[in-house]
């Protein structure tokens, strides 16, 4: 392979590792409704990642939260009669899935 290729190829997928995520941020979402706080767009850090919690009862959405989420874990818990599922994801803007 040519050397230049192989640099440019070497290069390319040196800035695709290190290229941050972009994720929503919104800090109360009803299913009813749009974003009522906090909407704009976040950059990742380091061991950061796209997270969504979503908040239901009795299988209804009551509301959502969406952020960069440093040691994000995908998880689902039950408390006080509600669920609370964390997702987590690692492409552009994937924390925005209605």
């Amino acid at each position: 392979m040519d050397k230049r290729l192989l640099f440019i190829f070497s290069y390319f997928c040196f800035i695709v590792a290190v290229t941050p995520l972009r994720c929503i941020t919104c800090h109360l979402h009803t299913e009813a409704d749009r974003c009522r706080r906090g909407f704009g767009i976040c950059t990742t850090q380091k061991h950061e990642k796209c997270m969504t919690l979503k908040i239901s009862q009795g299988g209804i959405l009551l509301l959502s939260y969406m952020v960069c989420q440093k040691f994000c874990k995908d998880m689902s818990y039950d408390f006080n009669n509600r669920t609370y599922d964390h997702k987590c994801c690692e492409e552009d803007f994937c924390n925005y899935q209605f």
